[in-house]
């Protein structure tokens, strides 16, 4: 059995984790820290995981994490960086659900995240966690940087197409949406209930930190530099990542049977028949993503549909994809639920 420990268990990824991990049948949870909440009962906190999860939070200095056999760190960007370099020295694999470790120009990460880079010296060494595109390295790493969910809908939505060579590189699109789960569970005016329902609106249009990450990924996939305009909303659901991607064609080319060829094997990436319209909630609770492509009127314009649920593939559900591949267990283990419908 794997000995877990979760730092930072009370946010949505955290809880997510813990829903997912719950049901695994190789791995045993260890501890789940928490400063603020040290000492109060887990199912307390979430009644959900009741006759689950018996383990009560814990503060991080009393946690005996050197003693695990793989740590996630479910907590704010700034924190993981911290605390992984005692931890890898002590022998545990991470897998950072922030941003800690996503971006490797230091320069670029600091920009964007306003603090200092705690340890740059392990950002080279992280493995981006998207298993299409990096499985065979995150078998054998110790430090997973997992995805951000606007980065995953989007990079998984684009890749095939950059990968062609088929479309201009220099002008992508991306109109991405998110459910308010995606701003965490702080309290913050944007995601009251009263703010948020019954309302759609844009945000981050100057500049998104997700931004960096995705243009990271693209160019790394095409060899050379893409250019991406990256455009989030926040719309009036709790989860869910819709990803509108818009590219131009540059020749011939059978959308259609490129991304089913792409990923016939990967097993969380579902294809849809042609002229397909996928929703978010066909994703709802699932570490799937969904993919249709479009050319509308036969032009010249690529639009992909690219739909994930922000707290699964695009966080927790990822988290243990990659947990799976690095032990090596079966990559599909305890992540196969069949999303919610209504």
């Amino acid at each position: 059995m794997l000995k877990i420990g979760i730092v930072g268990g009370t946010g949505y990824t955290g809880v997510e984790l813990l829903r997912i991990l719950s049901q695994h049948p190789q791995v045993s949870i260890e501890a789940i820290t928490s400063r603020k909440e040290a000492g109060m009962d887990v199912a307390q906190l979430f009644p959900s995981l009741r006759g689950r999860i018996e383990l009560k939070f814990s503060d991080p200095a009393e946690a005996n994490l050197d003693k695990c056999d793989v740590v996630f760190f479910a907590t704010p960007n700034g924190i993981a960086m911290k605390q992984v370099p005692s931890l890898l020295d002590a022998g545990v694999r991470i897998i950072d659900l922030a941003a800690d470790f996503r971006i490797k120009d230091i320069a670029v990460w600091e920009k964007w995240y306003g603090m200092s880079h705690a340890c740059p010296e392990l950002v080279a060494e992280a493995v981006y966690g998207l298993p299409e595109i990096n499985r065979d390295r995150i078998k054998t790493a110790r430090l997973i940087a997992n995805p951000g969910c606007y980065p995953t809908a989007v990079q998984l939505g684009f890749l095939p197409l950059v990968e062609s060579g088929a479309v201009d590189l220099d002008h992508l699109v991306a109109d991405a949406k998110s459910g308010v789960s995606g701003a965490g569970r702080n309290a913050e005016i944007h995601t009251l209930f009263a703010e948020a329902a019954d309302n759609f609106r844009a945000y981050g249009v100057s500049g998104h930190r997700h931004l960096p990450e995705i243009r990271q990924g693209l160019s790394q996939a095409a060899k050379h530099p893409i250019g991406l305009t990256f455009v989030p909303h926040l719309t009036p659901m709790i989860r869910g990542i819709h990803a509108t991607l818009y590219a131009k064609l540059l020749k011939e080319v059978d959308l259609q049977a490129l991304y089913e060829n792409r990923y016939v094997n990967e097993p969380f990436v579902d294809v849809l028949p042609a002229g397909s319209h996928p929703e978010t909630r066909s994703v709802r609770g699932s570490n799937l993503c969904r993919i249709a492509v479009h050319r509308p009127q036969g032009g010249d314009t690529a639009v992909i549909l690219s739909v994930t649920d922000n707290l699964v593939k695009g966080a927790a559900g990822q988290a243990v994809q990659n947990m799976n591949l690095m032990f090596g267990l079966p990559e599909t283990l305890a992540i196969t639920h069949v999303p919610l419908f209504p």
